[in-house]
């Protein structure tokens, strides 16, 4: 146990597991001594957990007859979601914290009533997921101390490495993070930039967290800036090209990507700046519907190019 808060819990499970147990008892279970044990029973009877204290030799604290506290009650569609979360944790590997992972499920076993219980249990054992084999996130050590951050609103002092390999020393206001693909980012206000930036975490080299503190604002989505800022990202090649779908069609199949979507009465655009003509052909051709190209024209040199590359493979 590490902290008074964790030792009030245990000492809560301890009264209501056993009938009367006295302050030598609870002392050596909790691990401290009887002047702690009494202190942490005001901390109970000032939650109104009603706990009753019999003095003497044979006396002892116990809970008042017929107190228990509720069984945490959970419908069919909300055990699912539970399980299907912690299962989905655990296979994309977010956090090393599996154990973690794994206490959780068995509290949330421990207060539920049997039939939901075996419902949990039953999803867990034969339910699973296939899904991206991302590996495990090598920034690990820094979500703890940013998801803290971002918790109190204190400003973060990070060490950012560039690909040149430079190390850039910045302070970050952290209002957000994003898990996408394999990788952490933290997005937020770069006081060196003035301006909003998100930041993947395996480039960062340190986190430190400052006395400063920000206040967060409440339209604010680490997603959607991510979105935003994939669209404004500075290429040489401004593209524009018609799909032949609808918009909700277009939108489920680019996903993340639907940011780049423009609608024009019944026609649909993608409308961005890309880098390369020849990756963005290769993109293009994975669509599993019709599109034209209207512009550049090197993009669709690019696509005859990637169509003459299949067709030798035949």
């Amino acid at each position: 146990m590490t902290g008074p808060t964790t030792r009030v819990l245990a000492l809560l499970e301890l009264l209501q597991s056993h009938r009367r147990l006295n302050g030598s008892e609870l002392a050596q279970m909790l691990g401290v001594d009887k002047r702690t044990v009494r202190r942490y029973i005001t901390a109970l009877e000032e939650l109104g957990i009603p706990v009753t204290t019999e003095q003497g030799p044979h006396g002892g604290y116990m809970l008042v007859a017929g107190y228990k506290l509720p069984p945490m009650m959970f419908t069919h569609e909300e055990t699912l979601a539970l399980s299907l979360g912690l299962l989905a944790a655990k296979t994309l590997q977010f956090t090393d914290a599996s154990p973690a992972l794994n206490s959780v499920q068995a509290k949330l076993e421990r207060v539920m009533p049997a039939h939901i219980q075996a419902r949990a249990r039953s999803i867990t054992q034969h339910t699973n997921l296939l899904l991206p084999d991302t590996g495990v996130p090598q920034e690990q050590s820094l979500l703890m101390p940013l998801m803290e951050a971002i918790e109190s609103q204190r400003r973060v002092m990070v060490i950012y490495i560039g690909k040149d390999k430079t190390r850039l020393e910045r302070e970050l206001d952290p209002y957000g993070m994003l898990y996408r693909l394999g990788h952490w980012y933290i997005g937020g206000f770069c006081h060196l930039r003035q301006a909003l930036r998100t930041f993947r975490l395996d480039r960062l080299a340190t986190v430190t967290v400052l006395k400063a503190t920000f206040e967060r604002p409440n339209n604010y989505n680490a997603a959607d800036h991510f979105k935003q800022s994939l669209c404004a990202m500075p290429g040489n090649l401004k593209v524009r090209v018609q799909l032949h779908t609808d918009i909700d069609t277009a939108s489920k199949e680019l996903g993340s990507n639907a940011m780049l979507l423009h609608q024009e009465g019944d026609s649909v655009f993608i409308e961005t700046t890309v880098d390369s003509a020849y990756w963005f052909a290769w993109w293009l051709s994975r669509l599993p519907f019709p599109f034209t190209i209207l512009s550049p024209q090197s993009l669709k040199q690019a696509l005859r190019q990637r169509a003459e590359q299949l067709l030798s493979y035949c």
